[in-house]
């Protein structure tokens, strides 16, 4: 089980203690990485829609204002704040932020995320550099925003990770090329699996999904799926009930194997 330490050992902890559960009583409040663009911005409308405060994490003030100013024409529920996720110091900057401005998040998205490998690009022609980057935003950008942000959630007793994958990451039906992505969306799942026992009968649900092939900067004009597809089956698992799935792998709502 997760041990959030002694009662002051965080500001994040303290600001938690003092205002989370009358702040999650009031609204619900969302944290989505890498959601100035693609599936984690269409992400962060659609999680407006269902009446859920949203924060988007980007990486600089020129991304948060466009996409804050984009989603603004959706709702009020919607803010951005700078976020480097290759960065403790600015997660828990980020998170202090949501904390003293918004409140307790109830909904963690990790949906920042790099592919610089070529669709094509074999094991022996990536060189250790694309590896280390790659690594650095897929698995530890999310490891950081899980340190600062589950403990928070395990404090109030309710919580929702959902941890964006691909289905290239799966392990039955591995396959040749982008070896450097395959692997740190495996990893990132294996943190899905071990996180979620760790905060077994806490209220923390934590879960990862694939969007599938979908039409983004990412995916191409060619992909199969829209980014309201792409996005849907993340949004579901934000807004899981108490009695939901937790430690899974899902594409389009469904569980899929590892």
């Amino acid at each position: 089980m997760w041990h959030p330490g002694p009662p002051s050992s965080t500001p994040e902890q303290a600001l938690s203690r003092a205002d989370g559960l009358r702040i999650m009583a009031d609204r619900r409040i969302a944290i989505v990485t890498g959601g100035n663009r693609g599936i984690g911005r269409e992400i962060a409308r659609q999680l407006m829609k269902e009446d859920v405060f949203v924060i988007i994490g980007a990486r600089d003030d020129a991304k948060c204002a466009q996409v804050a100013e984009e989603l603004a024409a959706h709702g009020p529920n919607i803010a951005a704040v700078p976020l480097d996720v290759n960065s403790m110091i600015s997660a828990h900057r980020f998170v202090r932020h949501v904390l003293t401005h918004h409140g307790q998040p109830g909904i963690l998205v990790n949906n920042a995320g790099i592919h610089p490998e070529a669709v094509d690009a074999k094991f022996s022609d990536t060189p250790i550099s694309v590896w280390r980057d790659t690594f650095e935003t897929n698995l530890f950008g999310a490891v950081r925003l899980c340190r600062v942000v589950v403990p928070v959630m395990h404090e109030c007793g309710y919580g929702r990770v959902v941890n964006i994958s691909s289905g290239l990451a799966q392990l039955h039906k591995m396959g040749e090329h982008r070896v450097a992505y395959r692997a740190s969306k495996t990893a990132l799942n294996a943190l899905t699996r071990a996180l979620a026992a760790e905060m077994a009968g806490t209220g923390v649900l934590v879960n990862a999904m694939t969007p599938g092939w979908v039409r983004t900067d990412m995916g191409g004009a060619d992909a199969l799926l829209s980014v309201e597809e792409g996005a849907d089956t993340a949004v579901w698992l934000s807004l899981l009930p108490p009695d939901g799935p937790s430690g899974q792998f899902f594409r389009n709502r469904k569980p899929i194997d590892w």
